[in-house]
């Protein structure tokens, strides 16, 4: 390719009709002068007669800009109709007459983004021949209906033609325009969608189209989405207006348009789908295994395994078990929706490629370089080391250094500093404080302003007694008695802690137990069930006190096999106390990732997005709110499936559960899951960590006020409830409304019955037979995608990165004063303290994927924000002003967040080398930064 490349003709041997092509393109004339082979000498009154013969003021308006006149406005698709004041320059309002209407429609694409000058060549002369007949065909829909047909009037077909891109400075190369003209006959209406056929070989990416010359104004068309070649499907793609319309106020030509376009999107549940289609579809988690090559896992979903639906790709099953579908490795992708995936834009960016190539480049490297020798870090100092002189990759980078070095530095947070080395930035807490792990004031202090936040619960009553069969597991109680808490309790009783609501747990007993042994049967896993307990001290500081951790008891009347560590004065306690502190944050790190981040945004949110697709239509209003908060998330699931939660894949070989980590994570699912419980305040009323007050803002009071998840996730919450409440109430005048929405109660149908099949009987569920019903749903999901996946998500390398801070597997367990391991551990007890650790090829996997997972993308679009490709998403002006309140409330709310953040009374978020709590910041720079909020779970 590149000799080809080298041996490129000079201008003067290219064919004479690109002489022609270049007065009608300027922008490849403009390639070939920057290339060198051209000369370019502007001629104004020539070009300006080219531009007129083409019929292209916007052509026009692209000369005058080169010589130095600027147009006040050639921003895409800004908010103040800076779209229309666009074409206002390129068309105007014409009629021939009374007996026809003349209509230009000007399409919006976005071209593949090539480097090389040949292949800017070749787009330009495919848009040439576009121009004189082969190009893209439209024909608009009116929405009247015809009464000899009974449905919408159609125009005629019309090609686009010619080249009419303004070509300015700041506008990407990779967008291009094109207009279309057609003659509507009187009486045809206003149309309501535009058939779209693509005859071109390959898929388009459509932005939008925008129809000019109708009496009505400008209307607008907004796509965003692949159009598929009629090779791959005959059937015309259907753009609608953006007008926002409920099912019963469709307009009557575009009824059965709107029912096609739906039909479109759902399939027959056949067939393996492909890279182009658009089907959305259920199935359930029958892919994270490989019985072929011995790794055999559970297929969850279902009565034994429940879980959410993920996304159906109809891949055939395997040979040696029919009920397993066929895994698709590395690089190849797992099928999601077209639109689903990574715009191109994104993936070539900074972001769009990080994950993968964690995944699929920078983890095998660390693998084969650190595997053969892979063992514990003999010292702290070692782990120091990896951001002070990195992980040394020797000759296995070979002739790929220079491509490696790119890769880490521009796609990764991490960076090479030499060659054959790699080092990983400095987390934020230990860049405050390298010591803070240590207190048992930031252990607390995590709990309630960690990356696991929604885990602690208030103790309501005493002994705790667990709810696991006692024939099976032992005696029920608790090992845990009032005099060992009270020794820690500030000269309080147990029961007065529980009245005074100054006790607090992290219960994992009951969820871990079942799976111990299996655990602790397989190489290099050694874990217990833990309960820790935390007391709110008279400075309004949480710490531990005591924590427990079991075996399973080996008959039922056992009960020895729980032991209780308390915090200690001497060094062999300290050391004890730390290593106890360790079992329990690597069980908090596993039920994080695999049931508050996974699971419960994650997994939870791919049948809401599934069943929108399928039963709203992209005119409903819901659809319209919902969209920007289900972007690129199939994807990122996907992505998780084939790498992170697969067999062998990194979860399983990183943290305490592994070959059962998906598994543990189903029976969470199964024993905890409720929708009706994963708004933040029912969750917090649920945990016992507020108390319904009717005087606060939703309805509840925080019984520990300093808790910066909740403080400031309820600020968050009630901005989406306000802007979600106005939206519904614009749209639906009463309760009768929601009922008779038959899209509305289609989508909830299916998304309880079929995406959470599982779950499909509970009698929880909302009715969704009144307006407060879907405010409620809607605030759920918005949150769920946006502040809570943020509260979860992007703390990961900033708090994890130090990997004793949260590691996230334990190699040993405890040593008793009966086993030989306790004297060795006497003898040299760091030895064994980070023996017990993650290795140093878990810890480097781990916070490889953690750097990415916190990463933002330069181009994220936040809480409140509208990315300027979408900013006609809807043609509803008081929609766009309550929008515009609830972008401005979040800006407001930010000033809050850095108030708290500059109390001195809040010791959970300031004080010497505290970090500040900044996870629920609506806005962020790119990168890891700690802060922010996306729209959707995009990463």
């Amino acid at each position: 390719m590149n000799k080809q490349r080298s041996q490129t003709p000079p201008i003067q041997n290219l064919p004479t009709t690109l002489t022609g092509m270049l007065m009608k393109f300027p922008r490849c004339a403009a390639s070939l002068a920057r290339s060198g082979m051209l000369s370019v000498q502007p001629a104004m009154p020539n070009v300006v007669t080219a531009a007129q013969s083409v019929g292209s003021q916007l052509l026009l308006s692209t000369m005058r800009r080169r010589n130095g006149i600027r147009p006040k406005s050639h921003v895409l698709f800004r908010r103040e109709n800076a779209f229309s004041t666009r074409i206002q320059a390129v068309v105007t309002e014409t009629s021939s007459g009374e007996s026809a209407t003349e209509v230009k429609a000007v399409i919006t694409i976005r071209r593949n983004m090539k480097e090389s000058f040949l292949e800017k060549l070749q787009e330009n002369w495919e848009s040439f021949s576009n121009s004189i007949g082969k190009g893209v065909l439209l024909q608009l829909v009116s929405e009247d209906i015809d009464p000899d047909t009974g449905k919408g009037k159609v125009s005629a077909v019309a090609a686009v033609r010619g080249y009419s891109s303004d070509n300015s400075p700041d506008r990407p190369d990779y967008l291009q325009e094109f207009a279309a003209d057609f003659k509507l006959p009187p009486g045809f209406g206003i149309p309501g969608a535009i058939l779209v056929t693509n005859p071109q070989k390959t898929e388009l990416y459509l932005l939008g189209i925008i129809v000019n010359g109708l009496q009505s104004g400008i209307l607008n068309f907004p796509c965003n989405s692949y159009v598929h070649t009629r090779i791959h499907n005959p059937d015309p793609r259907i753009v609608f207006v953006n007008k926002p319309y409920l099912p019963a106020n469709t307009p009557g030509g575009i009824k059965d348009l709107r029912e096609s376009d739906k039909a479109s999107l759902q399939g027959k549940g056949e067939g393996q789908r492909v890279e182009a289609d658009r089907i959305y579809d259920y199935d359930v988690y029958n892919d994270l295994g490989n019985p072929d090559a011995g790794v055999n896992r559970p297929t969850l979903g279902g009565e034994l395994h429940p879980y959410p639906r993920r996304c159906r790709t109809g891949r055939p099953p395997l040979n040696s078990d029919p009920t397993v579908e066929s895994r698709v490795e590395s690089p190849e992708t797992i099928y999601v929706p077209r639109d689903e995936a990574f715009e191109e834009v994104k993936d070539a960016t900074f972001s769009g490629g990080n994950l993968k190539a964690v995944l699929h480049n920078i983890i095998p490297t660390l693998t084969s370089v650190l595997k053969s020798g892979d063992g514990p870090f003999e010292s702290f100092d070692d782990i120091d080391d990896l951001y002070k002189e990195g992980v040394n990759c020797g000759n296995k980078l070979g002739e790929e250094k220079g491509s490696w070095r790119l890769l880490i530095s521009n796609i990764l947070g991490t960076f090479l500093d030499v060659d054959e080395y790699f080092k990983f930035n400095l987390p934020q807490m230990i860049f405050q404080d390298k010591f803070s792990w240590l207190r048992d004031a930031e252990y607390g202090r995590q709990t309630l302003a960690g990356i696991n936040p929604s885990s602690i619960e208030r103790l309501i009553s005493f002994p705790i007694i667990s709810k696991l069969d006692p024939a099976v597991y032992g005696p029920a109680e608790s090992a845990i008695t009032k005099e060992v808490l009270e020794k820690s309790m500030e000269g309080m009783t147990v029961e007065d802690g529980i009245v005074q609501k100054r006790l607090y747990t992290l219960d994992f007993h009951d969820m871990l137990l079942p799976y111990i042994d299996r655990i602790n049967s397989l190489e290099d896993r050694n874990a217990y069930a833990s309960r820790t307990i935390f007391f709110l001290d008279s400075k309004n500081m949480l710490r531990p006190i005591a924590i427990e951790l079991s075996l399973p008891s080996k008959t039922a009347a056992m009960r020895g096999r729980s032991q209780v560590f308390t915090p200690g004065n001497s060094g062999t306690e300290h050391w004890i106390w730390k290593w106890a502190k360790a079992h329990a944050c690597a069980n908090d790190s596993g039920i994080h990732q695999l049931v508050n981040h996974f699971l419960r945004t994650h997994a939870c949110m791919e049948p809401y997005i599934i069943s929108a697709h399928r039963q709203l239509s992209c005119m409903h209003p819901v659809f319209k709110l919902l969209h920007p908060h289900m972007k690129y998330t199939m994807e990122i699931n996907a992505l998780a499936r084939q790498d992170l939660i697969s067999g062998d894949g990194v979860i399983e070989s990183c943290f305490t559960p592994a070959k059962y980590s998906m598994e543990l994570s189903s029976a969470a699912y199964g024993a905890n899951w409720r929708f009706d419980k994963e708004g933040l305040p029912a969750d917090l009323l649920n945990r016992g960590m507020a108390v319904e007050d009717d005087s606060m803002p939703c309805g509840i009071k925080l019984v520990i006020e300093d808790y910066p998840y909740a403080a400031d996730g309820l600020l968050i919450w009630s901005a989406i409830k306000e802007w979600v409440g106005d939206f519904v109430g614009h749209f639906y005048r009463d309760d009768q409304t929601v009922v008779e929405d038959v899209e509305i109660q289609a989508w909830w149908d299916e998304l309880k019955n079929k995406g959470h099949g599982d779950k499909k009987n509970e009698p929880w569920w909302p009715s969704m037979k009144t307006r407060g019903d879907l405010e409620s749903a809607l605030t759920t999901m918005i949150w769920t995608a946006s502040g809570q996946h943020a509260a979860v998500n992007f703390g990961q390398y900033p708090l994890g990165g130090y990997m004793p801070n949260r590691p996230t597997v334990m190699k040993e367990l405890i040593p008793e004063i009966d086993e030989p391991e306790y004297e060795k551990f006497l003898k040299c007890p760091q030895d064994a303290y980070l023996a017990s650790l993650p290795s140093v090829l878990e810890t480097t996997k781990v916070m490889a994927v953690q750097d990415s997972l916190s990463t933002h993308a330069p181009d994220e679009d936040y809480l409140g924000k509208v990315d300027e490709s979408h900013s006609s998403w809807i043609d509803d002006d008081k929609i766009l002003n309550l929008h515009e309140k609830f972008a401005g409330k979040l800006v407001e709310i930010e000033e809050i967040i850095k108030a708290r953040n500059n109390d001195k009374r809040l010791t959970h978020r300031n004080g010497a080398g505290i970090l500040p709590y900044e996870l629920l910041m609506p806005s962020s720079g790119p990168g890891v930064t700690g802060r922010g909020i996306p729209n959707s779970i995009s990463i």
